[in-house]
């Protein structure tokens, strides 16, 4: 089968294209014949060796597929890794069955960008009727369903950071009330005009001065929940002191811990789904690359030129 395999890590140079024996099911695991694999930012961690779990060489990336099982049925899933393929494994207790009305690449957006962005509200965050929320890297997989949640579910404002006037845009379109320069040499000022005042909720995954100029403009009982580290750069030192002067809160989410209690993805994947299949929320597919391709999907991910979701097809 057609793959994409790193033997060494690096930056989006050690994405290479090569002819790789089909997995062998086992275990309880599924074959899905794939028709579309997601491209995610951990993915680029994965790569060079960053993220929060440690990889092994040789490794074929890639967390989520669509495709079909052996008897026929159109899934979406999660995977532990080996998405970038024309086949991979994947647990059906992480596996999905698709409505004809949602696409491929409105699957591969929800299943693992759309299911953080709902439990970075709905159980982190824990959003609540009129509070407002800032989302980061707002034109991006997760920030744009997001934006849309949020709204949906009651905020009171939702400011929007995005690094380029057109992404400022999308995310204004998707229901931001306000669209804010992410790159804003005085990033808390511009959070705080704003919204008139200090912040309820901030989504982040940036890290560095944005993570630091989140923190200090939310309000008492405000919360910060950080799920991403895009920057590769460590914010400031947090005392607990200080957290205890504003009474604020910063929480950690990473969505291999719902992963461990699937009821927690199929939650969200049912809410979600019907929300697309209702036309009440749209997944943003921001490019399509051929398989052979993904280094270029990740180099414009890493360099921000990317809106929504990016998807490899390995048909191409």
């Amino acid at each position: 089968m057609k793959a994409i395999q790193v033997s060494e890590y690096g930056g989006p140079e050690v994405l290479v294209p090569v002819e790789l024996p089909e997995p062998e099911a086992q275990g309880g695991f599924v074959p899905i014949e794939v028709t579309a694999a997601g491209v995610n930012y951990a993915d680029t961690h994965q790569v060079d060796n960053s993220y929060l779990a440690a990889a092994e060489l040789p490794l074929v990336p890639g967390a989520e597929v669509v495709g079909r099982t052996p008897d026929g049925t159109r899934v979406v899933a999660l995977l532990s890794g080996g998405g970038y393929a024309e086949t991979a494994l994947a647990h059906p207790a992480l596996t999905f069955p698709l409505p004809d009305e949602v696409g491929d690449g409105e699957a591969l957006a929800l299943v693992l960008q759309g299911t953080t962005a709902w439990h970075l509200l709905r159980t982190s965050s824990k959003l609540r009727q009129g509070e407002s929320v800032v989302v980061h890297a707002a034109a991006g997989g997760v920030g744009t369903l997001a934006v849309q949640l949020a709204k949906r579910w009651g905020a009171g404002k939702v400011i929007a950071s995005a690094s380029s006037e057109e992404k400022r845009a999308l995310a204004r379109e998707l229901g931001a009330d306000v669209a804010i320069d992410a790159g804003a040499e005085d990033l808390k000022a511009a959070i705080e005009e704003a919204n008139g005042g200090k912040v309820d909720v901030v989504l982040e995954m940036v890290g560095g001065s944005t993570f630091d100029q989140s923190l200090a403009a939310l309000a008492p009982f405000g919360r910060l929940v950080v799920y991403g580290q895009a920057s590769r750069e460590d914010p400031k030192p947090i005392h607990p002191g200080a957290l205890m002067l504003h009474s604020s809160g910063v929480i950690g989410f990473w969505l291999v811990h719902c992963i461990a209690r699937p009821q927690m993805l199929r939650d969200a994947m049912d809410d979600l789904l019907d929300l697309v299949v209702k036309r009440e929320l749209r997944p943003i597919v921001g490019g399509t690359y051929p398989l052979a391709e993904a280094r270029r999907a990740h180099e414009d991910l890493r360099a921000r030129r990317s809106t929504g979701k990016l998807v490899l097809d390995p048909r191409a």
